[in-house]
């Protein structure tokens, strides 16, 4: 009885220790390989584009901003007050201006990714002041917590891009916050990542910050950055969000253009009103980013939810979110711009059977839609409250099997295995043929973090639940972390201009 429970020192899990501490094999973007699936027919898209059109002519938007409302009444709209009411003339020029694909540049050029088309990135949650530590304590994140979580980035294979602001580091005052987060991006990882957008001067710095990593003559003719900006719904932009938009596209830099929808509160209780409100207000900052500066790459940016009728929470992974990712992105199509939805996404408060369900209901959907940016692909929880560690560990296994899904099937020589057939036969076994030890190791995804072992197994190795196995593989990628080489002059740099702005800023909000 004892032989059964004492735990081994080989198998499965020497095994996984052995992977994860094997050499890294990093990964840009996919190419997706399956078919895009559209739920709306034609009628029903040109409906759809219609009412937001209607919305925008008839009903207007708000845009609570001097410099804008001035350049949209130069443009041709309709300016009263706050209040712009663009034509779709108008809107369908500007959006004609949108690059359909753009390459943003990593400081390590092997890292760069190509946005739009059939191409896929996947980065990290955004955004949660809570994390979910290794201990399944709910406590504020910290800048040691959004450090670690570029670490976990940089180590994983299916996350293409750092993302941004991972968790808030509330341990660091807020106007001084956004330089301790875009320099934890240069230093730690060498992907792809995001500026900071929560206020027009920290979108600048993170310009001013790119430009001395990347010189000042490449980020001009190059993306360095894909951000994100949101609008007030429904149908507000308001002064902080259109400037970091400003300074964004002035310096020809990527944005997401992201309103942030519950339908049921900030939009109807309707799925196709819902889409149709969301559009009006995506392909209006799309269109505004264009008067700033044209030919501007841009991505057109979605994130949905339902509130709950009963309690006002916010739902994912509900029938009418999946159904509403679709239609965004059939939209973006449309219109011929790269495309931003989806993502792990979940109301759970921590990484349980509710979280698993929601995270790839929402996630499949993503992928199959056609998605070229998906944000908050591992880590989200509490519907964005909280960063989770094991939950970014869970959901990386999970984009990474989506991923090898969406290389589609192989019909070469080796695929169709006519070898294999012709040396077994009839009645014998393939365990031990040619072509199963060539590939033995590559033919079937193999999970790292699931256990599809038998019961005795798994109870000989500890009786492990899947987050703690997710948590020890965090805890042992964070041990093997090493960062990737950065010029010294240019680390210098960029800490005196950190250390300068630092000196200029405030502690408390201003």
């Amino acid at each position: 009885m004892a032989a059964t429970t004492k735990p081994r020192r080989g198998g499965r899990a020497a095994r996984r220790r052995e992977r994860v501490g094997g050499p890294l094999v990093h990964k840009r973007h996919i190419t997706r390989e399956i078919p895009v699936y559209e739920l709306l027919d034609q009628a029903g898209l040109d409906l759809i584009h219609d009412t937001s059109m209607q919305i925008l002519e008839e009903i207007g938007i708000d845009f609570r901003d001097e410099t804008a409302l001035a350049q949209w009444k130069e443009a041709g709209a309709d300016v009263k007050g706050e209040r712009v009411h663009i034509p779709r003339e108008l809107i369908a020029e500007k959006l004609d201006l949108i690059p359909e694909t753009y390459t943003q540049l990593a400081r390590n050029p092997e890292r760069s990714v190509e946005i739009g088309g059939r191409n896929t990135v996947f980065a990290p949650t955004f955004g949660s002041p809570f994390v979910r530590d290794f201990d399944n304590q709910r406590r504020y994140a910290t800048l040691e917590d959004l450090q670690n979580f570029i670490k976990l980035t940089y180590m994983t294979p299916a996350l293409h891009h750092d993302g941004g602001i991972i968790c808030e580091p509330i341990d660091v005052p807020v106007p001084k916050r956004h330089l301790d987060i875009i320099y934890s991006h240069i230093k730690l990882s060498d992907k792809p990542f995001m500026g900071v957008q929560s206020a027009p001067e920290r979108a600048l710095d993170s310009c001013r910050m790119c430009e001395i990593l990347f010189g000042a003559d490449v980020m001009r003719e190059n993306v360095v950055m894909t951000s994100v900006v949101n609008c007030n719904s429904p149908l507000v932009w308001d002064e902080s969000m259109l400037g970091s938009l400003r300074h964004y596209a002035a310096h020809r830099q990527a944005v997401l253009i992201t309103p942030f929808i519950m339908a049921g509160a900030m939009a109807p209780v309707a799925t196709a009103g819902a889409v149709a409100q969301l559009n009006a207000e995506v392909t209006a900052g799309l269109a505004y980013a264009q008067l700033v500066n044209p030919g501007t790459p841009m991505v057109y940016g979605s994130f949905l939810s339902t509130v709950s009728m009963q309690s006002g929470a916010p739902m994912m992974g509900t029938p009418e979110t999946l159904q509403m990712i679709y239609c965004c992105t059939q939209l973006a199509r449309r219109y011929k711009v790269p495309v931003r939805s989806g993502g792990m996404l979940t109301g759970a408060k921590i990484a349980d059977a509710q979280a698993a369900y929601e995270s790839m209901q929402t996630m499949t959907a993503t992928l199959k839609a056609g998605t070229n940016f998906i944000l908050h692909s591992a880590g989200w929880l509490e519907a964005g409250l909280a960063a989770g560690y094991a939950k970014f560990i869970m959901d990386a296994e999970q984009i990474a099997m989506l991923q090898s899904f969406s290389e589609g099937i192989d019909l070469s020589e080796n695929g169709l295995a006519m070898d294999a057939v012709r040396e077994v036969g009839p009645g014998s076994h393939y365990l031990g043929c040619e072509h199963t030890q060539r590939n033995y190791l590559s033919g079937f995804f193999i999970p790292e973090v699931a256990d599809n072992n038998s019961f005795e197994q798994w109870e000989a190795e500890g009786s492990q639940t899947h987050e703690q196995r997710a948590v020890r593989i965090a805890k042992d990628r964070l041990a093997q972390y090493e960062p990737p080489p950065l010029d010294e002059g240019l680390d210098e740099a960029i800490q005196d201009f950190i250390i300068r702005r630092k000196a200029e800023l405030p502690d408390g909000v201003a």
